[in-house]
């Protein structure tokens, strides 16, 4: 039988079976190279991470886990400490999960759940700006024998790459501005926020790049008012919000002085 039509039928079932408890949500999992191995299931929450679950996979790599959430919330799907699938459920979905155990976050794939979906969509065209990361450091490695390690040499050449660069991380800046604008309101807003390239912030809030904060959080304030992760956040913005003001008052300004308007 399909894996991923056998998936969706044991969906389908535990659709019927919950459907009187709105709270919950369930995952259904089907893993490669799974066989008899452990997974952790973990809420990333406002200030700590908690532990909710460790489950043993059957002989074909499958689990189910149904779980009643008290907010909606973020949850890992960890084979280890590096490697994991972030998810973000909604209240009666079913998650349908697949994906290889031994390299679970460049390869899973998830359906029947939106939010889990853009979370999905961001990793994946972050794994496409690794890629082309890993082309660029392979690049400079080769124009480094090529030039015999001649430093004249290779600041004479680094310029290409450099401008290759500056365009993968303005084509990531894009596509996180793009995301955060066409799903205002959801949570996965967050992650997005705090994307990096490279060890860079995508999103700089010591520059213009503030309103971004401020546009998330007064999204997430209006659609989901009540949450934990809406308040800690808007809290969040308030304090930035103060630091910044203080650091632009002690900023020295620059004067002018008559010498430096003489020609």
């Amino acid at each position: 039988m399909n894996t991923r039509f056998f998936l969706l039928l044991s969906a389908s079932a535990l659709v019927l079976f919950s459907c009187g408890n709105k709270k919950t949500f369930t995952i259904e999992g089907k893993l490669e190279n799974g066989a008899g191995k452990r997974i952790v299931i973990e809420e990333i929450a406002p200030k700590e991470i908690i532990p909710i679950d460790t489950i043993k996979l059957d002989k074909d790599g499958h689990f189910s886990f149904t779980y009643e959430m008290p907010y909606q919330s973020f949850y890992n799907i960890k084979v280890s400490d590096q490697d994991f699938a972030m998810l973000l459920p909604d209240y009666g979905e079913t998650i349908i999960l697949t994906g290889d155990y031994n390299r679970l976050s460049p390869t899973y794939e998830v359906e029947g759940s939106k939010g889990s979906t853009q979370l999905w969509q961001l990793n994946d065209f972050s794994k496409f700006g690794q890629q082309r990361l890993d082309s660029i450091s392979r690049a400079f490695d080769q124009l480094c024998i090529d030039c015999k390690r001649d430093t004249n040499c290779i600041k004479k050449q680094k310029p290409l790459l450099d401008s290759v660069y500056k365009e993968a991380f303005a084509q990531q800046q894009q596509y996180v501005v793009s995301f955060i604008e066409r799903n205002k309101g959801s949570l996965s807003t967050l992650i997005a926020l705090y994307k990096t390239y490279n060890t860079r912030p995508l999103i700089n809030p010591q520059t213009d790049d503030f309103e971004f904060y401020e546009m998330i959080a007064n999204a997430l304030e209006e659609a989901l008012p009540d949450n934990k992760h809406s308040q800690h956040f808007r809290n969040t913005v308030e304090h930035m919000r103060i630091g910044l003001n203080t650091q632009r008052q002690t900023t020295p300004q620059a004067v002018v002085t008559l010498g430096d308007t003489e020609k």
